[in-house]
């Protein structure tokens, strides 16, 4: 059986950063609880509890001197809150999450509306949103949600991306705000791995020679559910979190599986899930 990966797949640049100084922060004996998972992967979150850096849901939580923020960052209240509680803070936020921050801020300083384009109920959203006054910004998903709202009625219009989604995948709703309001700016804060993930899963599940795709990742990843949802479209794809939820039902009759992975998912898994690939191939039959 052949494997054939994505041209791009796996940890982004802020995934692995974050990875990295919660690696190192445990190894030089740091004592800490990470707010919410450090990346949405439950492979890395189970690693990290080994490690000693267990995952909470709330700073009341925390009986550790330090709490870390996720690579999805918080609200800014959270690290004055945090501080006020007298916790250190290691601080693991996206580059790219902090972009954005400043440059809501900016816009709310020039008097424009923001919009963020994304998931409501996402953490990075959320840490984008919580401390805003409820009038100042909308979240939009849809182009449904974006006709339901007057547009017009704003002076300006700022728009910006949660950096798990693929903007070229939102221009119906954006231009939808654009035609209603000619004042409407795009914030240039895409997050260029995720595009560059979806494009390759894309071209992989173009391929003709592949014939099944499985996208690795956690349960909670969003940029992991959008790899599957344009695989899918294209070949029958599995989303797994590792080797040992792979069904050999689905590789009957096939000759050549696509592997791709989430911003949130270890090399050491993608590898582990071809090993075992090969070696489902090296027993069972091959197609004629």
């Amino acid at each position: 059986m052949k494997v054939k990966r994505a041209a791009k797949y796996g940890f982004c640049s802020g995934v692995r950063v974050a990875d990295i100084k919660v690696r190192r922060f445990a190894a030089s004996g740091g004592r800490g609880a990470i707010l919410g998972q450090v990346v949405h992967n439950e492979r890395v979150v189970e690693e990290m509890e080994r490690l000693g850096v267990r995952t909470v849901h709330a700073l009341d939580e925390i009986t550790e001197p330090t709490v870390v923020f996720s690579a999805h960052g918080v609200p800014p209240s959270t690290h004055t809150q945090a501080r006020q509680r007298g916790l250190s803070i290691l601080d693991t936020t996206c580059k790219f999450v902090y972009d954005i921050h400043r440059e809501a801020q900016r816009a709310l300083a020039a008097g424009e509306h923001l919009v963020f384009v994304g998931e409501p109920g996402h953490r990075e959203v959320i840490g984008y949103t919580h401390d805003l006054a409820p009038g100042s910004y909308h979240i939009v998903h849809t182009e449904e949600q974006a006709r339901a709202v007057d547009w017009s009625a704003y002076p300006a219009i700022r728009v910006l991306y949660q950096t798990t989604l693929n903007a070229e995948e939102y221009e119906g709703v954006v231009r939808i705000i654009e035609s209603a309001n000619p004042r409407t700016r795009r914030a240039d804060t895409i997050c260029y791995a995720t595009k560059e993930n979806q494009e390759a899963a894309r071209a992989l599940a173009a391929d003709p020679e592949v014939q099944v795709v499985l996208v690795i990742g956690g349960r909670q990843s969003a940029n992991t559910r959008h790899l599957w949802e344009i695989c899918q479209r294209s070949k029958p794809a599995y989303l797994i979190q590792g080797a040992e939820d792979i069904d050999p039902r689905w590789l009957s009759g096939v000759t050549c599986v696509g592997l791709t992975a989430g911003a949130s998912t270890p090399d050491a898994v993608i590898d582990e899930v071809e090993a075992h690939l090969l070696r489902l191939g090296a027993t069972a039959p091959q197609a004629e």
